[in-house]
């Protein structure tokens, strides 16, 4: 069966707090886990006040411990904002603290706006272009101490926190290949290049000891509700977030309000159909079709769903019917398993 997981920004809602986000995030969590969601990641972001997982490991630790088998992991941690050695102590941290249930997604955007970025970094000398160096300094840290290692992790040393490499573009499916690492794709707000940068992590893929065969997962928008109707009026909220984030006025989460895109000048009407390409809006026979004519179109070995919804108990809503939806396509089809271990 394909698995399906969670991607969380831990949304703060106009009208509520980051406390607010924080704790819907972990009753969220909790309840992932009955439902039988593989993974919950949460992502960096800086800067952007509808956003509260900008302190990601802090944010994992406390999902973590609200939790009991579910995998919890960065989706992902932007490298060049950190040294490797800080992420390895972090991240080596948690494990110790939740043993083989953290995952480490990477990526080499900066997760916000250029001058954030320069607070973040103050070294503006930082290259984004040391990103393959910095992953595979990461793994020493993370693995077993060298004869001639001289720095270590504490904790973090032969943690082998399962490392992934995140990405929207050929670049990161290519480097995820050479290092035999997992693959994540963000086709859930960028989708152009979702089916070449497949192809292309799977033809180059090098096996490692990591990982065998090629293990690739992709980001899909969800937003189920008891009704189609319904559920294109929930997913204004995040319609309206993205919108204003490309505006340069990012903000809480709003209130869903009827018939946003038609609201829209053309461009941004155009805009956010290109970036919502792939998602899942209806009810739960609308979103398991959705759902299903995805992995047929990928063969995606995993989903990672993303429910941004204003109204918290609609937001489960959406996530119980989207495990519902999955579990009903692996009942009904030829899924096999593909992997073991944290990737399974």
């Amino acid at each position: 069966m394909a698995h399906y997981s969670i991607l969380d920004l831990v949304p703060i809602t106009a009208g509520s707090d980051a406390a607010c986000a924080l704790e819907r995030s972990q009753k969220l969590a909790m309840a992932a886990e009955d439902w039988g969601y593989n993974r919950y990641w949460v992502a960096e972001h800086h800067n952007m006040p509808g956003i509260a997982s900008s302190a990601t490991a802090v944010v994992i630790a406390h999902l973590a411990a609200a939790t009991k088998t579910i995998r919890v992991g960065s989706g992902g941690i932007m490298l060049p904002n950190h040294a490797p050695l800080i992420i390895a102590e972090q991240f080596g941290t948690l494990a110790t603290l939740h043993p083989d249930r953290i995952d480490l997604g990477i990526g080499r955007a900066p997760g916000t706006d250029g001058l954030t970025m320069q607070a973040l970094r103050k070294n503006m000398s930082v290259d984004v272009e040391n990103f393959p160096q910095d992953v595979l300094e990461l793994q020493r840290y993370l693995g077993h101490k060298q004869p001639d290692q001289r720095v270590c992790a504490t904790p973090g040393e032969g943690t082998e926190v399962p490392i992934w490499i995140l990405g929207s573009s050929m670049y990161g499916a290519q480097l995820a290949a050479m290092l035999g690492l997992p693959f994540a794709f963000a086709s859930h707000f960028a989708p152009t290049y979702l089916m070449s940068a497949i192809q292309a992590y799977r033809e180059q893929f090098q096996p490692s000891e990591t990982l065998k065969t090629p293990y690739v997962m992709l980001g899909m928008n969800l937003c189920a509700a008891d009704s189609d109707e319904e559920a294109h009026f929930l997913r204004s909220s995040s319609l309206q977030s993205f919108v204003n984030l490309r505006r340069g006025t990012p903000g809480p989460m709003p209130a869903p309000i009827d018939d946003f895109e038609a609201s829209l000048p053309i461009p941004e009407r155009q805009m956010i159909q290109a970036i919502g390409q792939c998602s899942a809006v209806g009810d739960l026979a609308t979103v398991q079709s959705q759902l299903e004519a995805f992995l047929e179109q990928t063969g995606a070995d995993e989903l990672m769903l993303v429910s941004s919804i204003f109204d918290p108990a609609k937001r489960l809503k959406s996530y119980e019917l989207g495990a519902i939806a999955m579990q009903n396509i692996a009942a009904g089809s030829g899924y096999g398993e593909r992997a073991h271990g944290a990737y399974a």
